[in-house]
């Protein structure tokens, strides 16, 4: 049975994220100082590592072997806080998506009238050439792949 762990989750005290990591504790220190990898703290005032942080102090150990300098190291560490934290936003924005198409279901077109005004049409519904232009149209589902081009049901007709 796989558990799921809060890799997040501050429980390692300096001791042990120093030997978890291969490093000196007082190095673990320096590095907070300098705001490379910033541990949680207890009320105490005592550094708490997490699992994602003795994952940093490893790649900090390895970037810092292969001669990249503490400032690129904490700019690539910044840089990919920063993705992780895109892709959770991209997760939860695709769940709302996927939440909103299926509270309303059937496909919905919309089209720019001639005074560039945006309307909605009913599905199957063709446009005026010369008046409107279909500029949109929800896919079904997310993680269906695009739809065939070939696919003649794909789009309303402008005809």
């Amino acid at each position: 049975m796989a558990e799921q762990f809060d890799e997040d989750a501050p429980i390692f005290a300096i001791a042990v994220a120093a030997e978890l990591s291969g490093m000196h504790p007082q190095t673990l220190r320096q590095y907070d100082r300098l705001g490379l990898v910033v541990p949680a703290r207890t009320q105490g005032g005592s550094r708490r590592y997490s699992l994602r942080h003795v994952a940093q102090l490893r790649e900090v150990a390895r970037m810092s072997a292969e001669g990249i300098g503490l400032p690129a190291i904490v700019r690539i560490l910044e840089l990919e806080d920063r993705v992780r934290e895109l892709h959770s936003r991209v997760r939860d924005l695709e769940e709302r998506v996927r939440t909103e198409l299926e509270r309303r279901p059937g496909a919905r077109v919309f089209a720019a009238g001639s005074t560039g005004s945006v309307v909605t049409l009913r599905h199957g519904t063709r446009v005026r050439r010369a008046t409107e232009l279909v500029i949109w149209r929800p896919r079904q589902s997310i993680d269906r792949p695009d739809d065939d081009p070939g696919d003649e049901s794909a789009a309303p007709s402008a005809d």
